[in-house]
């Protein structure tokens, strides 16, 4: 297999690629704040100690930082987005059997197929993993039908990314 594209130089493509894999790192602080607004909510609701004792004020507290906990990831993405705005050089990809090669202007990085050990998609991306981090992203919007075909049946003979999309 070989497979080689070009990404154009376009302010967008950065700021959805950050987008992607934000998605990835901050979906933990979404469950840890739904877990906190229920329990300041249980402890609002459910009165917790003696007659001199108020929980109000905890519960509240913790109501409050489960609240800022999920509005995080949206303050991250908005945030990385302005920090990527004009970014734009042009890059490409260069896809064999043994490994993944990344260029981004003058700079360029290289992934073996032996290092991944997991693939998702996701918003028109392959998000390659390395352990339980995501490494890069592959996008396919740059790909013709034919090489997404071939990219999709590779991975899935590796056994890194499942038969069926989820």
């Amino acid at each position: 297999m070989h497979i080689r594209f070009d990404v154009p130089a376009d302010p967008a493509y950065a700021a959805r690629v950050a987008t992607v894999l934000s998605d990835v790192y901050l979906r933990k602080y979404q469950y840890i704040g739904f877990a906190l607004i229920a329990l300041g909510l249980v402890g609002l609701w459910v009165p917790i100690g003696g007659r001199n004792f108020d929980a109000g004020p905890f519960f509240t507290v913790i109501l409050v930082v489960g609240v800022l906990s999920m509005l995080f990831p949206v303050w991250a993405r908005y945030a990385a987005r302005r920090r990527l705005d004009g970014l734009a050089v042009d890059g490409g990809y260069d896809i064999s059997d043994d490994t993944v090669t990344m260029r981004s202007g003058d700079e360029s990085g290289e992934l073996d197929w032996d290092d991944v050990t997991r693939v998702t998609e996701s918003r028109g991306f392959f998000v390659l993993f390395t352990g339980r981090a995501p490494y890069t992203v592959i996008p396919l919007q740059f790909m013709t039908a034919e090489q997404q075909g071939t990219l999709r049946e590779f991975l899935v003979e590796r056994g890194v990314l499942p038969a069926t999309p989820a």
